[in-house]
């Protein structure tokens, strides 16, 4: 133990803290240093709908500001739970009980509950990549081991049951998304059937992240729900209601782990915010306001599919949900943190460098965020095709 300046032993971090700090965020340092010296920046970075939260949702959140705002029922206040409910069944035609459903403080909250009620420590967990890097930081500072399922745009980016099949026999359970961060591959129910068996004939812990539900082209988005009901579902009304200031989740559990849960909860959260709650329960209302959002996603998604592969940039898998293009740029550069930074240096568009998606091969991909305005697309190409086709390959 390392002495302080009073000769004392000083305690150390725990080891369990030490968890990667994502690269995206020395890009944003970056963009917020070149906004303060009043360059101009065009925004493809950060996965949050650049827009307002559903106006049914505000105005709930400022007539509950009235009255008490307390804690509540740790899982939630019931007619959000059951609003939850009612979801499952307009959009897959399921009767998931309102009992099953637990409200999170985003996401994020919805994580650390399920891995602390599914895994023990020292355990280890696939985690399908590329994918969202609060999996593995999350597991890691649970003293969970994280385990990569490598994927591939040939593929499109798809877990195959065979990788499943082929886990070490210590793993504990497997991690996914559908639609995933930052590929938006969606996976089929035919092919979440697979994964659903593999993981019950391994005795594996399912847990999926369906929090791009909603966000969707050409095909809706199967839950694994409908396979049975051993998965552990994520969600939340961050992206598809543009919610994410709002941290307001939900989990769908086996019943054995509703009480587990609770009591995780109790401790870690105590209950999500009342006023995010109430504002959630509105905008379960609200699908034709975002479906009109969704409309400006997808004539985003058409703008780059159609322009980048002009500019050089033509190696990728087409986004079947999400709001995110992961693009190749190996042809460009061996490393995609310095790549970002050149661009936004060079051009003012700023995008996420893939190594906080993929821990191995995340240096040869950048990723795209489309949840902007049409003029933001317009105004990124037209510099990005003053600026790609000039670029060579550097390290």
């Amino acid at each position: 133990m390392m002495p302080g300046s009073d000769g004392f032993p000083l305690p150390q971090p725990s080891s369990r803290s030490s968890v990667e700090i994502y690269r995206m965020w020395s890009i944003y340092k970056a963009v917020n240093q070149r906004l303060r010296a009043g360059g101009a920046v065009v925004n493809l970075l950060v996965g949050e709908p650049n827009f307002p939260p559903p106006a049914k949702a505000v105005a709930a959140a400022q007539a509950a500001m009235a009255g008490p705002v307390g804690y509540t029922e740790t899982l939630g206040i019931r007619p959000l739970r059951q609003g939850i409910a009612d979801l499952y069944r307009r959009r897959h035609g399921l009767d998931i009980p309102a009992e099953r459903i637990a409200v999170t403080i985003g996401t994020s909250s919805g994580f650390m509950l399920a891995f602390l009620a599914a895994f023990e420590a020292g355990q280890k967990v696939a985690v399908v990549e590329p994918c969202y890097p609060a999996y593995r930081g999350t597991l890691k500072a649970l003293n969970l081991t994280p385990h990569r399922i490598g994927t591939d745009a040939a593929n499109g980016f798809r877990p195959r049951v065979q990788d499943i099949e082929a886990l070490p026999a210590d793993i504990a359970g497997l991690v996914l998304a559908s639609p995933a961060n930052p590929t938006g591959t969606l996976l089929p129910a035919a092919d979440l059937a697979e994964i659903y068996a593999a993981c019950r004939r391994r005795g594996l812990w399912l847990v999926v992240d369906e929090l791009y539900h909603g966000i969707v082209y050409g095909q809706p988005a199967p839950t694994i729900l409908g396979q049975g009901p051993e998965a552990i579902v994520i969600n939340g009304f961050s992206k598809y209601w543009g919610m994410t200031g709002w941290r307001i989740g939900w989990l769908v559990l086996p019943e054995r782990l509703v009480p587990r849960v609770e009591a995780l909860a109790g401790s870690l959260q105590i209950s999500a915010p009342y006023l995010s709650q109430v504002a959630a329960l509105a905008a379960l209302e609200c699908e034709p306001e975002m479906e009109q959002r969704l409309a400006l996603y997808a004539a985003n998604r058409q703008k780059l599919l159609q322009a980048l592969p002009g500019l050089g940039l033509n190696s990728f898998a087409p986004p079947d949900g999400a709001f995110y293009l992961y693009c190749n740029i190996s042809h460009l550069a061996d490393n995609s943190v310095a790549f970002c930074q050149r661009m936004l240096d060079e051009t003012g568009v700023v995008a996420a460098p893939g190594v906080d998606f993929d821990s191995q091969e995340g240096h040869r991909f950048i990723r795209f965020s489309f949840s902007v305005a049409a003029g933001t697309i317009d105004q990124a190409l037209q510099r990005l095709g003053e600026w790609l086709p000039r670029q060579a390959r550097r390290g």
